[in-house]
């Protein structure tokens, strides 16, 4: 047991979308010991935390208390003891329909150090992401929240006949399983059964669903297009907004599920970009990055750069691993030397930038004999040194293509992709379980990888409707091996050029 207590922080996660995680919780995520998170919370979050850290998943939301409320007091307590920082990871806002304020207290009776982060809340979050404000001038300036779910101990019963006499906007949280019972409570309280109404699912999130019609009919409704908890309620005028303010449903990928299959560390910013456009982004990363099974010839190549005229990188990983050898060994980038620079891709190009150094040659094209004929258009090459630094395993084409050419090439392995089996998020259990629109493939070796985990061709059988995205074509060539054509292939060989193919092929085919 620590002689220093450790502190608990019970914080909000926001309805579901991670750009409303706010700052502060963002920055104790990153320093967190332990994080005790309910089931709503967005795992994509939950990338912030550090790599050592605890994640404990409480698994609990209404109706499915799959780990008892004391349970994790418990575990708060414990780690406490233990000195270390806890957060406590909770969906929305703690304190709003969110037991925050219950586990607070029990912190307090057994003198534990706290702070409560407070959240966004759904209930302003949610209508939000529908086009609907929950006050306006013209249509209420009177808000009511009222929690769907009633425990036994409640001393205090909603009266339905004085709820029904507020003026306004009513908002129910936790109300998916009563609602019938709650409209027609409201009815009899004497609200007209023509009120606006507006059931959310899954709010703020790509998979976003919204019924809207009036409070006598929205029950039947709700019923009858299967939507199931997570919900959040809207009664009242303000629902008649939606019809010009529903801007996120109209959002260009909105109702898209897409499978990023990158590696962990690399799909963040496309996973961002794919987000802000709408879509319901699974992270399924099929790859990691490690380093090449033996370092000799690498070691040999970066004390020896000066002997070569023409350093080639392929990817932005080989950028990166390259630069972490390096820099084993040199503390100056000038020790590079005047070896000239190719970089294959935009994204390949950028990921040299950041390190200042100017691009030589850029071949507009992946295909090994499109890159060495610009080499050859740049100037002969005949006898002249190049080294392309690259994956272990890959295609032949490049150096062979630049060896017809006469030059004398050096293909150096600086690191190796590997399968990735794990699933912290839960989001391959998802894909297999529920299926998606869109696989997005970044290069052969997702494509390998991904069959080896989950049998493409059977699982594009099982669904029947997953559409694949290809990013150039020697990805293209991967997935042609498995009797499969690509939906699209990127114009533009990189990540952009990707995202901008999938969006062509939805708006096109939507419209």
């Amino acid at each position: 047991m620590s002689e220093k207590k450790g502190k608990v922080y019970i914080v909000g996660a926001g309805p579901g979308d991670p750009g409303l995680l706010t700052l502060r919780a963002a920055e104790l995520l990153k320093k967190a010991d332990v994080i005790i998170r309910d089931a709503l919370v967005n795992p994509a979050i939950l990338r912030l935390s550090k790599q050592d850290a605890t994640i404990i998943h409480a698994e609990k939301r209404c109706g499915e208390h799959k780990m008892p409320q004391e349970e994790i007091n418990q575990l708060m307590l414990k780690y406490a003891l233990e000195g270390k920082m806890v957060v406590r990871l909770k969906g929305g806002d703690p304190c709003t329909f969110g037991r925050g304020g219950e586990e607070a207290y029990f912190l307090a009776e057994n003198n534990i150090p706290f702070e409560i982060v407070p959240g966004v809340s759904s209930l302003q979050a949610v209508p939000a992401y529908a086009g609907i404000p929950l006050t306006h001038r013209s249509a209420g300036s009177v808000l009511t929240v009222v929690s769907g779910y009633e425990s036994k101990d409640n001393l205090a019963p909603i009266d339905y006949s004085h709820l029904a006499g507020i003026p306004g906007t009513k908002v129910f949280m936790m109300a998916t399983s009563k609602l019938r019972q709650i409209t027609e409570n409201l009815i009899k309280g004497g609200m007209s059964p023509q009120t606006p109404s507006a059931v959310i699912q899954w709010g703020t999130l790509g998979r976003q669903r919204t019924v809207t019609g009036t409070l006598g009919e929205i029950a039947s409704l709700v019923e009858k297009s299967g939507i199931t908890p997570p919900t959040v309620v809207v009664v009242g005028d303000v629902v008649k907004f939606r019809d010009k303010l529903n801007w996120f449903e109209s959002m260009s990928l909105f109702g898209q599920r897409i499978v990023i299959t990158r590696a962990k560390d690399q799909a963040n910013q496309l996973a961002v970009t794919l987000r802000e456009k709408g879509a319901d982004v699974l992270e399924v990363p099929t790859i990691k990055i490690v380093p090449p099974t033996q370092t000799e010839d690498l070691m040999d190549a970066i004390l020896g750069l000066n002997e070569y005229d023409w350093l080639v990188f392929t990817s932005p990983n080989g950028v990166t691993a390259f630069f972490e050898h390096f820099f084993k060994h040199f503390d100056d980038l000038r020790d590079i030397g005047g070896t000239r620079i190719a970089a294959i891709g935009p994204g390949t190009a950028a990921k040299l930038r950041e390190y200042h150094l100017r691009i030589d040659l850029m071949p507009e094209e992946s295909l090994g004999i499109k890159i060495a004929k610009a080499f050859a258009a740049y100037e002969s090459i005949e006898n002249l040194r190049i080294c392309i630094m690259r994956a272990e395993v890959a295609n032949q084409e490049l150096p062979k293509a630049l060896e017809d050419l006469g030059a004398i090439v050096d293909d150096i392995p600086c690191y190796r992709t590997v399968p990735e089996t794990e699933d912290p998020n839960g989001d391959a259990q998802r894909l297999l379980n529920e299926g998606a629109d869109w696989l997005l493939f970044t290069s052969g070796s997702t494509v390998e990888n991904f069959h080896l985990r989950f049998d493409l061709p059977a699982l594009l059988k099982k669904f029947g409707n997953i559409r694949i995205a290809s990013i150039g074509p020697e990805t293209s060539k991967k997935i042609e091996s498995f009797g499969i054509k690509p939906t699209v292939v990127a114009r533009e060989h990189n990540i952009p050029g990707l995202v901008q193919s999938v969006e062509e092929f939805v708006l096109k085919n939507r419209s």
